[in-house]
């Protein structure tokens, strides 16, 4: 379901009653700068709260709208932010303010270059998840970039009760690993910023890490109008299987077109809590004492590439 920027009123003021977890999409165009895009944000997390959304998730890097290509080392040191910052403390004051969880993402000072990052701030404006992207996209401008060290999940407080939370950003879900292990730390739901074309490998990338380990797996994208994006966020929430019903069911709860706008939708906590309990993935039938070769860190042609980093 996808809304304008610019809602009937009559839409604003509608309710919504259904006991589930709900996360409002932010599919939307960067400004000229990062205050603008401070303004920007506030103002459609407001949005996301006038429809009822639990979680308000930013496409990456939404501090600088992912602007890193032909980018000086220098210059992205200027603009990276603190993660407590002013621009940071103005989402942690408005998640507070509104009762809703804002996931923002941004470019972040790191140790010796910046990180991809996103704080996940809660109802309360406690900071719940702190994430810096681990596969770093090192054939690019992201190479610049200080990768992070681990994977992090997060019991989230929502007016539909407590949530296990884990989050990827963009490249991250190109490798089996990184769902596998949120999986492992308790994940139920991953949120997952990104900037690129979402075509249709990426996007079955998403649904089959949502099928392997039965997670929901919500992804945000810049819209079309962005260079090298085309909007089409996504909510998968891994129930293939329904009792009683002979056919697996698409777990596609949302694809959204490349228009910019608010996207909604809902993720039903009983009944893929339920799933999990009974269904045969996820970490059910699992023999990790034969995967030893996954932790072997030699590298064999023909995937051996000068730029690789650890």
């Amino acid at each position: 379901m996808l809304f304008s920027d610019y809602l009937m009123d009559d839409m604003l003021n509608e309710r919504y009653t259904i006991p589930m977890l709900r996360i409002a999409f932010l599919q939307i165009a960067p400004t000229a700068n990062s205050d603008g895009n401070r303004r920007k944000g506030l103002a459609m997390c407001r949005k996301a709260k006038e429809l009822s959304a639990d979680i308000a998730l930013f496409p990456e890097m939404w501090s600088n709208g992912y602007d890193i290509h032909s980018r000086l080392p220098a210059e992205l040191k200027k603009d990276a932010l603190a993660d407590d910052s002013a621009f940071i403390e103005s989402f942690r004051k408005l998640s507070a303010e509104l009762g809703i969880a804002i996931a923002i993402t941004f470019l972040e000072k790191g140790k010796d270059n910046p990180r991809n990052s996103m704080i996940l701030f809660d109802r309360h404006g406690n900071k719940r998840l702190h994430y810096s992207k681990v596969h770093t996209c090192d054939f690019g401008e992201e190479h610049n970039l200080e990768p992070g060290c681990d994977f992090h999940v997060s019991d989230l407080d929502t007016e539909s009760g407590n949530v296990k939370i884990g989050a990827m950003i963009c490249y991250d879900r190109e490798f089996p690993e990184s769902a596998r292990i949120l999986m492992l730390k308790g994940a139920e739901v991953i949120l997952v910023p990104n900037a690129c074309p979402m075509e249709i490998n990426r996007l079955s990338q998403l649904r089959g890490r949502a099928y392997e380990n039965m997670v929901a797996i919500a992804t945000c994208n810049y819209p079309e109008n962005v260079h090298g994006c085309n909007g089409r966020s996504s909510l998968f929430d891994g129930i293939a299987y329904l009792p009683g019903i002979l056919d697996s069911r698409d777990m596609c709860v949302l694809e959204a077109d490349g228009n910019e706008g608010i996207c909604i939708a809902d993720i039903d906590m009983d009944m893929l809590r339920d799933y999990r309990k009974r269904e045969v993935h996820g970490n059910a039938y699992r023999h990790p004492a034969k995967y030893t070769l996954l932790t072997d860190t030699e590298i064999r042609e023909p995937f051996i590439r000068s730029d690789y980093r650890t």
